[in-house]
Formats: C-alpha cells, structure tokens, sequence
C-alpha cells in the first residue's frame, strides 16, 4: 500500500546529487544556520562567545542576517519583540555559562509573555558533559537545569547528526499554542568538527494546532447565549493567536462589554461602545466584572495584575480560554477550555445566538464615566498631560515598548494602543531593561515604521549599551527616557509603606550627552515641548533618544476599596 507522503519523501536526482556531494568547508555550525534557514528564519540575535564561535563562522557562509547586541540579556528581549511582532520563532544564538545564564531574566519575560523565541546555546566539549567538574572555561554542572524551570522545552545535542531535529523540535515546540521560549545547547566541538553531512533542507517543523474539545465549546455558547449580563476579559493569549477580529465579532454577536488585560492592550477597538478599555487597577471595573452572570476570559490566567491584586472575586460563572495548561483554572473554577484563542473563539461564533441588549453601551458608558471621575479627582493633570502626548505623537501603526516605570503604568490603564500588537511591555515578568533592546527587536522586523521605546532613568541604565547596537544597525528607534532620579515606582512603594524611601536614589548621567557619543541625536525636552520633539524624533530616519526631566505619580490604588 502506497501513500502519498511516501512519495514527497523519495529525493530528487538533484537531491541525491546535492547529498552525495555537500560543499567543503562546513562545521557543526553550518547545520545550526542551515535549519533555521530552512526552517524559515530570516534573522538572528545573539552575542559570540568561545564556545559558540562555530555557530556564528557559519553565520559568514548562510542567508541568515545577524543582529548582535552588547549584553546577552538585550539580546533575548530583542529576539522577544521580533518573536511578538513576528509571530515567528525568533533565534537566540549564546554562548556557555555566564552568556547563557545572562539571558536568564529576558527568556523569563518571554515565558510570562508567550513570545516565541528560540535560543541555541553552545556547550562545554562533549566530554566534560554529564555533572562532572572538569575545569572548562565556562563549565556548569548541567547548564540545561538553569534554563528547564523557565523555558517551554529543553534540547541537548550529542552529535551533530541530531542537530536539525533538535532544532526542529525547539522551533516547533516555540510556536505551538501557547508560543514560549525554548533552549537548545550543543557542545563545542560539536559546532566546530567538520561536517560530511548533506547540507540541511525541506526541514518540517509545522506546529501541532490546539483545538477545543466541542463539547466544552458548546456548554459555552449556551450559557454565553443565555446570559443576562455577560462580559469578556481579553488577554494576551488574543493577541498571539491574532484572533482580535474574532473577539470584536463574538463581543457584538453577545453585545457582551470587554475589558483587556496589559498584556492584551489593542485586543479590542479602545473607543468601541463595548469597551471597557483597560482600566483592570480600578474597583468601578472590578465591580463590573464581579456583576456579570457569565465571565468569558479569553487568553488570560487572571493573574496579579489582571485580577486587581487577586482581589476579583466572579460571582457568575466563568468561562475560561487559555492556552497554557497550566494557568487554566489556576485562580478561578471555570468552565476550562484548553485551546489557543482563535480556535476556540471561532467555536463559539459559530455556536451562539445572537444577543440584544441595549443597556450594554450605556452600562460601559456609566463605568469609564465613574474612572474618569476618579482619576480627575486626584491633581495627576502631568501625568495624563505627558500620556496623552506620546500617543498623539506616535504613529497609529507604530509599536511602543514600555519598560517597568511609572508611565508604563499608566500606560496599561489609560493608553490607547490603536490596534493589535502594537505596545508590549514587560509586565510579564515584571524585569527591568526591556523596553530599548525590544524596541530594537521590533525594528529589525520592520523597519519601515518607526518604533517607540519608554523607560525610566533606572531602567535605561540596564540597556544604555545597546545605543551602540542601534546606532550599529541604523534602526528607527526613538527612546524616550523619563528622568526622575531614582526607581521613581519603588521610591512611591516604600513611600507609602515604610513613609521613606531607602536604595531608590540614583546617581545618573547626562543622558543626551551620553546619547550623542553614540552618534545618536539627543534631546532635552519638558511637558509642553514633549508631543513635538517626539514627533519630530519618530519622524527623522535612524535612531534618537528623548529625555524628560519629570516627576511623575501614580494614581491611587483601587483593589483596597
């Protein structure tokens, strides 16, 4: 019996000839660079190191472009936004030990966030594997259990005969629902030896699809059907299955109100009459969502933050999507529904009755008009002031990263992203120094749009480094750093507990001096100037760097009332 995949498995003339004769010259090295080209990958990140010298030789010898950051951390969080704004697996490539441990905090935030990125790492020589002490330069007793508790799979080559199917199976465990991070590491003599192998093509790495069970999609749909007073929260697990148009289509057929998380900002339409927006940090919105009969949380494990600090407490049943076993029910019983977001939002279309409900617009109206009122009530006019013209002055299409800073804050409640996959922040992990190495990441995908990047001045310490990287590449980058002196956030936490500060204070350099010795055009700017010297920025090709000399303020913490 003949089936049809044994016939796309027989080679070619060309092929055997190909095979029989691979060119001279190749290492381990050249596998890893020809599967990830045959896997699809355009571009790679990473940082050389001695060990992993074999892996970027070949890089001169492949179609692959190479994009090197100055800290191996930078690195992840740029091969962490190409992965967001992609949705590609985006190669790391690392070297052993403390290159590979230096990336520890950005592949965390890659795992919080679903962003598929895939590192390859090199190794000590193959003898000194196995957890012995055997006085390699970089040695660890088993590097791969530094990396097993944060990535989504762990691949360990041996020979260089396994060097595409571990590759294959990272980058196929990378984006399959939910999208994560992955870890190969392959020793050094490994990546160097001479390779007689055939050269790598037609690699197959399709990722496995997780589809509802339908009888969980149909409990669903009745009790969304019949619900008196549904609603939907919107997490980022929409935003990487690109299934935002879904969203917008079930919210209407329901006329269910919607509420994004911070990882899910640009979920849904933020001037919509069904839009909650993303005010998650305020009791009027959690009340809210407290009241509904009917939850439907799609994309999300109602985690610290989009819980309001674990103080919502559903009343109505909950309805939940979720592509991360793991976090399925994980803080709320639910009707648990393991799929990845568009699949399971598609079911639903396809199953629930259509819905009228005209006091839906006019409930949503009543609650932002009661956050409106909250927030005027607090004297935070700069805050809003400064928000309001970093969105008037970024393009609609142009994505934004945001550091851990107060204005990133404010940003997950109060900004519009207009539209899907647009602002990404590090709110998953929470790390500081991801919003300019990201930034660049977003670039090097795209560079015909400009990109934002917002940090504090302690976060921009973290990645001052790398305006050498984006000065290196040409990429439009434009970073705004808001100067306050110190981990602004940390001073206001220790304020309000302890009624002082303590380790928050920083000793900080001139930022647009330190700018232009890169040869990157700096500017100090203030609250009135700061919409036209960003436009002006994000406007002029290559990259630039914004400063703003303020004090910001949080607004008042709600989940306490």
């Amino acid at each position: 019996m003949t089936h049809d995949h044994d016939l796309v498995l027989r080679p070619t003339p060309a092929q055997i000839t190909a095979a029989l004769n691979p060119p001279p010259g190749r290492n381990g090295g050249d596998l890893v660079v020809e599967t990830l080209a045959g896997l699809g990958a355009t571009t790679v990140f990473g940082l050389p190191g001695q060990h992993a010298l074999g892996m970027f030789d070949a890089l001169r010898r492949s179609t692959l472009r190479y994009v090197g950051l100055r800290v191996e951390n930078n690195a992840g969080f740029a091969a962490d936004a190409y992965g967001r704004i992609t949705g590609e697996a985006a190669p790391l490539l690392l070297s052993t030990g403390p290159g590979a441990l230096t990336s520890l905090a950005a592949l965390q935030e890659a795992a919080a966030a679903s962003a598929p990125v895939l590192a390859i790492s090199s190794q000590i020589p193959t003898a000194g594997l196995g957890g012995g002490r055997h006085g390699y330069l970089h040695e660890l007793p088993d590097q791969s259990a530094s990396f097993r508790g944060v990535v989504k799979s762990v691949h360990t080559v041996r020979s260089q005969s396994q060097i595409p199917s571990a590759i294959a199976a990272a980058w196929k465990s990378a984006l399959t629902a939910p999208h994560g991070p992955v870890w190969v590491e392959i020793p050094q003599d490994v990546l160097l030896a001479e390779t007689s192998l055939p050269v790598v093509t037609a690699m197959d790495a399709t990722p496995d699809d997780l589809v509802p069970r339908p009888e969980l999609t149909a409990l669903a749909a009745d009790l969304l059907s019949k619900a008196a007073r549904p609603a939907i929260i919107a997490g980022g697990g929409v935003i990487r299955a690109d299934a935002s148009g879904k969203l917008k289509a079930l919210a209407e057929k329901l006329q269910a109100p919607v509420v994004t998380t911070f990882g899910g900002k640009g979920a849904f339409p933020w001037e919509h009459p069904l839009s909650m927006q993303s005010w998650l940090e305020d009791r009027h919105t959690t009340d809210f969502l407290e009241d509904a009969d009917v939850l439907l949380v799609v994309g999300s494990g109602l985690g610290e933050l989009s819980s309001n600090y674990h103080t919502f407490q559903p009343r109505g049943r909950v309805v939940q999507i979720e592509a991360d076993l793991g976090k399925l029910e994980s803080n709320h019983p639910a009707v648990g529904i393991h799929a990845d977001a568009r699949l399971a939002l598609a079911a639903l279309l396809e199953t629930v009755e259509r819905r009228t409900d005209a006091s839906a617009p006019e409930r949503v109206r009543d609650l932002l008009a009661k956050v409106a009122a909250r927030i005027a009530s607090q004297d935070l006019t700069l805050e809003q002031q400064v928000l309001a013209s970093v969105r008037r002055a970024l393009p609609a299409d142009s994505p934004s990263f945001w550091d851990m800073t107060i204005l990133a804050y404010w940003a997950w409640s109060a900004f519009d992203a207009q539209g899907p996959n647009t602002m990404h922040s590090a709110q998953g992990a929470g790390g500081l120094g991801y919003g300019f190495p990201a930034a660049l990441g977003a670039a090097t995908a795209d560079p015909t749009r400009p990109v934002l990047a917002v940090s504090g001045d302690g976060g921009a310490l973290y990645s001052i480094a790398e305006l050498a990287t984006a000065k290196q590449y040409d990429l439009p980058v434009t970073w705004l750093i808001i100067d306050d002196g110190g981990y602004g956030i940390l001073r206001e936490y220790m304020t309000d507990a302890f009624g002082r500060p303590t380790a928050t204070e920083l000793h900080r350099p001139d930022y647009v001096a330190l700018a232009e010795s890169f040869g990157v055009p700096g500017v100090r700017t203030t609250p009135e100037t700061l919409e036209d010297d960003l436009r002006k920025a994000l406007s002029t090709p290559g990259p630039s760097v914004v400063v703003l000399p303020a004090l910001l303020r949080m607004f008042a913490p709600t989940h306490l009332g």
